[in-house]
């Protein structure tokens, strides 16, 4: 496996592969790789000839306060999870690299980037959106393999690829989870021993809109208060958001329809750590149309 650091470089490896009439798949990546990264890059090498991994805590989809400085870093360790996951290539640059100065240049994408994440982390997905387009140029992909975890996000880098014209695959994979339904993450490093053992709570939340929904609940605000209610029986949880949308625009209308998927999204602090995640589910049955006149 090879490392490569400069921009030049990756270009010049990557228009060698394609001039070979071998397809690339990328998984960008901010390290200290878990299992669920690995799924990622196991899903990229069974869906193309080459995989790279990309490795870069990227600055720009930091806020002021938040976790840049002290995000988990090891790349020896790091090197050696991509390789035994079938990685060909990490590509390891450093800030300087991807944003020479003067840097002026940024990527909007409006509408799915304003709601939830975008409320609570206003510039975040404007450094995303940045990081992934300069990606998309430097390592040249067929596919780009991201994970559900981060539902938002792959709605925002659906959308660049669309409205920006790449010629790109995106495939999302499944959020692997640990025994109790914790969504693995680098972040949950932060968490004690204690917060960890409560950090099952979002799951469980989920699994009880799930639940209501089984049941014939259709009213949105039904389903959010079920997953507040749940998480506040964790004293140190601090809830940003935790709502039902519907999963192809994150629209949030009164009452959901029969056949409509939903995502059920969290966002939420235990302790000093902030953890995120989502779960898609389809709304069964009829709905009874006297629901919307009488407001049951």
């Amino acid at each position: 496996m090879k490392v490569i650091k400069t921009i030049s470089q990756m270009q010049l490896e990557s228009e060698g592969i394609k001039h070979n009439n071998k397809t690339i798949a990328v998984v960008p990546t901010m390290g200290y790789l878990h299992d669920g990264h690995l799924s990622l890059i196991k899903k990229a090498k069974q869906t193309a000839d080459y995989v790279i991994t990309t490795i870069f805590v990227n600055p720009t989809q930091f806020g002021p306060n938040e976790d840049f400085s002290k995000y988990p870093r090891d790349f020896d360790r790091d090197y050696l999870l991509a390789e035994s996951a079938g990685s060909d290539y990490i590509f390891f640059p450093d800030s300087k690299e991807m944003y020479p100065l003067p840097f002026f240049t940024s990527i909007i994408v409006s509408n799915v980037s304003e709601k939830f994440e975008g409320i609570f982390r206003p510039s975040h997905f404007q450094g995303v959106a940045t990081v992934v387009v300069k990606l998309f140029n430097i390592t040249k992909p067929n596919i780009a393999v991201f994970g559900q975890k981060d539902y938002q996000q792959t709605m925002v880098i659906r959308s660049l690829i669309r409205d920006l014209n790449f010629e790109i695959e995106l495939i999302v994979v499944p959020t692997l989870r640990e025994s109790d339904g914790l969504a693995m993450s680098s972040r949950n490093k932060y968490l004690s021993e204690s917060e960890r053992k409560k950090a099952g709570i979002l799951f469980k939340a989920m699994e009880d809109v799930k639940t209501a929904i089984a049941k014939g609940e259709c009213d949105r605000k039904m389903l959010n208060s079920y997953m507040h209610k749940k998480l506040r029986e964790i004293k140190e949880i601090k809830i940003d958001y935790a709502a039902c949308a519907t999963s192809n625009s994150l629209e949030e209308p009164e009452f959901f329809l029969p056949g409509e998927e939903i995502v059920i999204l969290i966002a939420c602090f235990l302790g000093k750590t902030r953890l995120i995640d989502n779960s898609l589910m389809k709304i069964p049955g009829k709905l009874n149309q006297s629901n919307f006149v009488e407001g049951i």
